[in-house]
């Protein structure tokens, strides 16, 4: 298939673009390089597409899905076939982030995604959404049927609005799109800013980890080679129903404290973390936790890998990459 990815230089980006290459599709980049995020890492992402076999089939526009006529172009000269849409503004604190920025790329550049899918009547779209969104009422382990009309920071509403623009246009165009709400995702290639490259880099210079919760909180932390194993495996199967919509965890459904998870870091790397207990941040949820049933039944898949086989291969990938 020609298959559209938004955020290819990203971390989840990366690694669906590297499997879909492995199994033979063309991929159509599409990433602004945010310099809001290490620029370096997404260039290197993007410089190990470019290298592995079926690099041919691999192309990266530099555009910013907030620029409506710039992505038609796109559309109209790649005819993608289906979409997988990653790129956002993340984060549920990021520093320096207005609400408005949040608005701006999961709001209004997703409708501007939304709208070019359905005139170029695409097959497929697939769309990151968030475990964020369950926010402050949903009792755990998290099913899709919950209501998840609290959210308790701006990031995880602009990601609840993106799912209800999405069932509108299911509704109004028959546009098929399936919503995937992504658990704590981790691995090689991650994003610096994320707490376990902090937890790591922390360990291995012997500077202070603050634990927010003091570590209590439970995270359903996701590697991130079974993510992608997710989005491609729903890619595969669009939505049935009228209208052709769906949202589906993908978690593995089997959460830890923050504090457990900085223990198997410092197991694997040999050393005792120093450690600074501080209180719950505003916006932070207790925990996380998925269903995972449905994402098993309409794909006969699930997350397997252990947080000590995630933790494991981040690892062995940061002792090769200096950017980590």
């Amino acid at each position: 298939m020609r298959v559209l990815v938004t955020g290819a230089a990203g971390f989840i980006g990366h690694h669906v673009s590297a499997k879909l290459l492995a199994r033979g599709d063309t991929v159509i980049g599409v990433d602004n390089l945010d310099p809001s995020g290490d620029v370096a890492l997404k260039r290197a992402r993007l410089a190990r597409l470019h290298s592995l076999p079926g690099a041919e089939r691999f192309t990266c526009h530099e555009v910013d899905i907030m620029q409506a006529p710039a992505l038609a172009r796109i559309f109209q000269q790649e005819h993608p076939e289906r979409v997988i849409h990653l790129a956002a503004r993340v984060g549920v604190r990021e520093a320096g982030a207005s609400a408005s920025s949040y608005v701006d790329a999961n709001v209004v550049g997703w409708l501007h995604l939304l709208e070019q899918g359905r005139a170029a009547g695409v097959s497929h779209l697939v769309y990151a959404s968030s475990s964020s969104v369950y926010g402050a009422d949903t009792p755990p382990p998290f099913p899709e049927s919950a209501r998840a009309d609290h959210p308790l920071n701006v990031y995880s509403a602009t990601k609840r609005a993106g799912e209800l623009l999405a069932h509108t246009y299911s509704h109004l165009h028959g546009l098929p799109t399936s919503g995937l709400r992504f658990f704590t995702v981790y691995g090689p290639w991650g994003r610096p800013d994320m707490a376990p490259l902090r937890f790591l880099r922390a360990l291995r210079e012997g500077r202070v980890i603050d634990l927010y919760g003091e570590g209590r909180m439970l995270r359903d932390f996701t590697f991130v080679g079974d993510v992608a194993e997710a989005v491609l495996r729903v890619l595969d199967r669009p939505p049935a129903g009228s209208p052709p919509y769906r949202l589906l965890n993908v978690g593995r459904g089997e959460p830890i404290s923050v504090r457990d998870f900085v223990a198997v870091l410092e197991r694997l790397l040999g050393t005792r973390a120093v450690l600074k207990l501080l209180p719950a941040q505003a916006g932070e949820m207790d925990s996380t936790w998925a269903d995972p049933t449905a994402l098993e039944r309409e794909t006969g898949f699930r997350p397997r890998v252990s947080v000590d086989e995630g933790l494991a291969a981040l690892v062995a990938w940061a002792r090769e990459h200096p950017l980590s």
